[in-house]
This record gives structure tokens, sequence and C-alpha cells, in this order.
């Protein structure tokens, strides 16, 4: 898989590609789906309607980034913890000593968020990512700013309580657009007040969910 994604130059850093070869997609999907782990395309997460993104889709928004490892990180959808996992062997290399930030995660679904501590237990990533149930529309403001933010669900648009906790200097890629068939990744960066939005490429994603 991942000599896949470098040859369609998806993957261009060492860090992105040994953190994808490092983090076991299979110990992320349901059992059902197993089979199906290093295919590059979305598969089902039990029956909440959500989906662990295709690894293309996942390496594409983590290069984007650009993760360094001072870091504060976010990610708004969780799902089963596989893209949390990665970007926090990005930022935190198994084989290094120490941490320097964990990885902020927010699903709203309590059975995901059972399911993806589960899974970032069983593959040593659990002290490096902090799962949390929570409307991640909303953000986590306790534990901003934030230099980076990833969304793993589109949104009709940005939510502006993540752009408030954005960092100055700070980047987000998020999936926007009402219909499933009219998305976009778009690429969100603040400088002092401004926000400014980059288009990036055409996109399908679940629905962001948001709370009552």
């Amino acid at each position: 898989m991942v000599s896949y994604l470098k040859s369609l130059g998806i993957i261009t850093s060492e860090r992105v590609e040994r953190a994808f070869l490092v983090i076991p997609r299979e110990e992320f999907v349901p059992e059902e789906v197993r089979d199906q782990a290093y295919t590059d395309t979305p598969l089902p997460l039990m029956n909440t309607g959500q989906t662990i993104s295709a690894p293309s889709m996942l390496a594409y928004m983590v290069e984007a980034l650009d993760l360094e490892s001072h870091h504060n990180v976010l990610e708004v959808g969780a799902g089963s913890g596989y893209g949390a996992a990665v970007m926090a062997e990005v930022i935190n290399p198994s084989s290094s000593a120490g941490i320097s930030h964990k990885i902020h995660a927010i699903e709203i679904d309590p059975r995901l968020v059972s399911f993806a501590k589960g899974n970032l237990q069983k593959c040593g990533c659990s002290d490096r990512v902090d799962i949390i149930l929570g409307d991640g529309a909303l953000g986590l403001p306790e534990e901003s700013p934030f230099d980076r933010i990833m969304v793993s669900a589109a949104a009709t648009s940005v939510p502006r309580p993540l752009t408030d906790q954005l960092a100055d200097g700070g980047t987000m890629v998020i999936p926007v657009g009402g219909s499933s068939w009219s998305q976009e990744l778009h690429l969100v960066r603040r400088s002092g007040t401004e926000i400014t939005e980059e288009y990036m490429m055409d996109v399908i994603f679940v629905p962001l969910r948001e709370g009552p």
C-alpha cells in the first residue's frame, strides 16, 4: 500500500512514509472487513454510518498538514482512531524517547470512542492520542490554540469555532460541502486575524455530525 501511495506521489515525506508503515491499519477496521484493510478505499465502521478514510486520502491530508514535533494537533472525527494514530507517529515516533505533544481527537459517536480507544491500546498509541467524546464542530477550546487541525468529515461551511482555535500561522484541512457529490477539500490558514481558504481537490466524505 505504501509503495502504491509513493508511486502516485501522494506520500512524499519520510516521516509520513514511516508512520504508514508502522501503524497497522488492520487494527482499526471491523473484523468483517479486515481482509480489505490495505485496499485504497474507505471502509464502513460498524453500523455507525461513518467510515475510515481511504489510505490515499488520509495520506494526502497528513502531507498537506506538514506536521512537526512541536505542533499541537486536533482531529475532528476520530472514527476508529487510525488517522490520529498515523499523525501521532509522525510527530512522536514510537522509536523515540518521550512525548512532545498528544494528538487530540474528537468523536461524536460513543461506540466509536470506545472502538478507537481499544484500537489505540492494541497498537501501542494510547499514550500519544487523547480521544474525546464530543461535538467536533465546537473544537476543543481548553486545549487550543492548535497549530494543525484535520477534519475528517464534511462540514457545510468551515465552523467558526475551529478557525477561532487555530493558532497564528496554523493550518487546517477540511472537506466542505452540503452534498456528498459536491464537496471540496480546503486548506485553511490563519495569519493574525486573517483567515484564507484554498481549494485542494474534489472529495467525498460522510457529513460532519453535530450535537443537538
